[in-house]
């Protein structure tokens, strides 16, 4: 029998800098030809790397997907403030980093680790009041947005480049969704009295899915395939649950199951191998949280 969802899955991009996430997206539907399309977790027009996308039903899995966790490779430049907080916006302020020494960088970078409060920056995708933060800010409105809790697992410090009254920090990041690498620039920047931005940001993974699964987006358009099928992607970025027959036309229904003691989602494949469902307990019962293949489908 045909699998209704041979056409649904993953495609993990290595975006070029220089298109928004929603630029790619449109080039993968005409590639794909389908508008069922959509990313997970926005890449900045200067980033580059993965940018995990759904294709077909894979739009559904996008969602869960989008709280993974996140990596990335990025330059710091301490002695300049600007309007983004990238090197995309205007240059706002100018100070004389030369006399920050590496100990006093190594020991901000240290107190900007772990669980943290953040201010995201003002030229973000955050909505207010219904309107894009980027929207209003265009529109000459000033932009409060208020810190929220987000957790750095680990900022590295990779190399320290002194250019006259500059310095550019070579860094890898390893943090919660909803972090902002460029305020984490300008907070650096901040701490030590200077300012800073971001001139380089180059994501490395979403969750399960990294550059190792990555295709350039020329080739995905000349020759358009999964980086994933369905199943492949379910099963990479959750722990599997094994099911029964019964159990899986259950799910597949959108019924719930008696609990097992399970941490937080599954993914609950058939004995065919085909997963049926994002599974959670909630109290008493083991409930779907996104049913991939449901009965309906056949």
């Amino acid at each position: 029998m045909t699998d209704p969802l041979a056409t649904s899955g993953i495609v993990v991009v290595d975006k070029p800098a220089g298109m928004t996430s929603h630029d790619v997206v449109a080039k993968l539907r005409r590639a794909f030809s389908t508008r069922k399309v959509g990313h997970a977790g926005t890449l900045d027009p200067m980033a580059t790397g993965v940018l995990v996308a759904g294709i077909e039903r894979g739009t559904k899995l996008l969602a869960h997907l989008v709280a993974h966790d996140k990596r990335y490779e990025a330059t710091i430049r301490l002695g300049q403030s600007t309007t983004t907080d990238d090197a995309e916006g205007e240059l706002t302020a100018e100070h004389d980093a030369a006399a920050v020494t590496d100990a006093q960088i190594a020991a901000e970078i240290a107190a900007l680790t772990g669980d943290i409060m953040q201010k995201p920056t003002a030229v973000s995708a955050i909505k207010i009041n219904g309107k894009r933060a980027h929207e209003l800010v265009r529109e000459g409105k000033d932009v409060d947005i208020p810190a929220r809790p987000v957790t750095i697992f680990a900022f590295d410090t990779h190399e320290v480049s002194r250019q006259g009254s500059l310095i550019d920090v070579t860094v890898t990041v390893h943090c919660s969704s909803g972090t902002y690498i460029r305020a984490l620039a300008r907070d650096l920047g901040a701490a030590l009295g200077v300012g800073g931005h971001l001139t380089q940001l180059r994501r490395t993974s979403v969750g399960a899915f990294s550059l190792a699964d990555a295709t350039p987006l020329p080739v995905l358009q000349d020759s358009p395939a999964l980086s994933l099928t369905l199943d492949e992607a379910l099963t990479r970025a959750w722990p599997v649950l094994p099911v029964s027959d019964d159990e899986y036309q259950a799910l597949a229904l959108g019924k719930w199951l008696e609990p097992r003691g399970l941490q937080g989602v599954h993914a609950a494949q058939g004995p065919d191998g085909r997963v049926v469902a994002l599974v959670k307990e909630k109290g008493k019962r083991l409930s779907t949280e996104f049913v991939a293949r449901p009965a309906t489908l056949g």
